[in-house]
């Protein structure tokens, strides 16, 4: 589940360090190997297309995020994987974000619902991306300013994550490894990484290390 919108200057994390390997280079703290592949842009259903609200106030575009956060819902594990489904979970996130939580937009830049749509979460995301930018999210407390959020729909405490859920993760973080020269090994974190909290579920998380992976194997593979 995403965190207050407040944040702190970027701090890099004991896995930056930990993901250097030889045979790259060296990009913003994070080893990036030579012999990358462009990673494509999965389909990603844009605000317009699930009919979002608009913010209360005017979206920050920022540098380029040095990681990408994993986080789950926390919703029902809902077995309609229609992309009806898909926009009616996008609704309820803004809808918590903007007027329980009380933040400008929903918090999160992109979201993949069990059916495996991905879409645009805060507003300009998409084109933020494209351009090797970021929006200033509220899904990681005290690391907005250097992340971007990834919600997965659904509560993976003690439940698995569907296959289409985690093969457009995939896709997903390798587009975005792409677009920002990222080591999937180094940049891809849970939640919990950064703050006290459960998400992305105990099961999600353990099968974080697959998902870096795999990214891996479509980016260098």
């Amino acid at each position: 589940m995403t965190a207050p919108e407040n944040f702190q200057h970027a701090r890099v994390s004991r896995r930056t360090i930990l993901g250097a390997t030889a045979g790259g280079v060296l990009l913003g703290g994070l080893t990036v190997p030579t012999a990358a592949h462009a990673a494509p842009a999965p389909r990603c259903y844009t605000r317009t297309e699930w009919s979002a609200r608009p913010p209360k106030s005017a979206t920050q575009v920022i540098g380029k995020p040095d990681h990408i956060v994993i986080h789950h819902t926390a919703s029902p594990n809902v077995t309609d994987y229609s992309l009806a489904a898909a926009y009616k979970v996008q609704h309820w996130i803004q809808d918590l974000h903007m007027d329980t939580n009380g933040w400008i937009d929903i918090g999160n830049q992109l979201t993949i619902s069990r059916g495996g749509f991905l879409m645009e979460g805060r507003s300009k995301s998409l084109s933020a991306i494209n351009n090797g930018q970021n929006v200033l999210g509220a899904q990681t407390a005290n690391h907005n300013s250097h992340t971007i959020g990834i919600e997965h729909e659904g509560i993976y405490v003690s439940q698995d994550v569907t296959v289409a859920l985690f093969d457009m993760s995939v896709l997903t973080c390798a587009w975005l490894c792409t677009k920002y020269g990222l080591d999937p090994h180094a940049a891809i974190v849970g939640h919990r990484d950064y703050n006290t909290t459960q998400c992305p579920g105990d099961v999600f998380y353990a099968r974080l290390p697959e998902l870096r992976d795999r990214v891996a194997a479509v980016l260098f593979g």
